[in-house]
């Protein structure tokens, strides 16, 4: 008997379990990016600096520049690295048409006045050149506008997850620490009642 693809079969729970699993997909990347995140070797400023800068500079359109602008940034700014390579992944290509489309409308309302009724007649080559800079112009304002706030948002809640993540490691070790010097006190205890009885 022919047994069909789990996404071609008419079982609903068959395509449940298929949208479940990518689901847990996505969760488990964005979960190993904030864990190679956390776990980095560096001050907590100075991770939040890389993440801020990545977040800058994947809210641009430069496709295949971004993670090299953020690195540049990184390093005048003396922020981490990986952080912000990891950080340019605000936009990938699930998010790419939302976030512009934001950035293209945010920087048409800084630019309103100019970009608000220009109804252009596009005759010639030179006409549709200057249309696409002045769109291009809208789109790259906006990107900044929205890239500034988001790295501000990135910065501080890197921070905070970087500072509660290391508390609470460090809790762990200390409560093992203390458990594990509670025992060799028993053990001391013990051996030393021994030699008393003997």
């Amino acid at each position: 008997m022919l047994k069909l693809p789990m996404y071609l079969s008419k079982d609903t729970t068959n395509l449940e379990k298929l949208s479940r699993k990518n689901n847990n997909r996505w969760l488990r990347i964005l979960r190993y990016w904030y864990v190679r995140i956390v776990r980095l070797q560096d001050s907590p400023k100075a991770i939040a600096r890389g993440v801020a800068c990545g977040v800058f500079a994947g809210s641009f359109p430069f496709f295949g520049l971004q993670m090299i602008i953020g690195v540049v940034l990184a390093v005048l700014l003396r922020g981490n690295k990986i952080a912000a390579a990891a950080g340019t992944w605000i936009s990938n290509p699930l998010t790419y048409v939302p976030i512009f489309a934001f950035n293209y409308q945010v920087g048409c309302l800084f630019l309103s006045a100019r970009s608000s009724g220009n109804k252009v007649a596009l005759e010639t080559v030179s006409d549709i050149a200057n249309m696409a800079k002045e769109k291009a112009a809208i789109l790259c304002l906006g990107s900044a506008v929205v890239g500034f706030i988001l790295a501000i948002i990135a910065y501080f809640i890197t921070i905070k997850l970087i500072t509660r993540w290391r508390n609470s490691r460090q809790f762990k070790r200390n409560r093992n620490l203390q458990h594990f010097s509670f025992k060799n006190n028993d053990l001391e205890f013990l051996e030393n009642k021994t030699k008393h009885q003997d």
